[in-house]
């Protein structure tokens, strides 16, 4: 079968091309080490402020309360175990922290700070 045909032999054609609104980003890879952020701006000159690396993690805990503890290392990534080995942080990491395990709750390359949710140890 030749790629971008029909079966019928005519070829796909696409409508149009992307416009640079709907163009996808440059990827950005949250890291653990020394809290490191950038401001970059979005569309309709509003402003971000993103996470490049960091290892103070806003943990909460079983009873609701909140604290700041500190990230030893990656434990595992469901999405893709070989960010684990690199010690990246993407939301749903099982992350090892000074409180015990924890889940990463939010997306660290889109706000500026990790923000965790305590596991419960059976």
């Amino acid at each position: 079968m030749d790629r971008g045909r029909k079966i019928s032999g005519g070829k796909y054609k696409k409508p149009r091309k992307k416009k640079l609104y709907e163009a996808a980003g440059q990827t950005r890879v949250v890291k653990l080490g020394e809290k490191k952020t950038k401001l970059i701006k979005t569309r309709g000159g509003d402003k971000k402020l993103v996470s490049l690396s960091g290892k103070i993690v806003n943990l909460i805990d079983n009873k609701g309360k909140a604290k700041k503890a500190e990230i030893k290392t990656v434990i595992e990534t469901p999405a893709n175990r070989f960010l684990a080995r690199q010690n990246i942080l993407v939301k749903g990491a099982i992350i090892e922290t000074d409180q015990g395990k924890a889940r990463i709750s939010n997306r660290p390359s889109q706000e500026g700070t990790i923000q965790a949710v305590l596991i419960k140890e059976e």
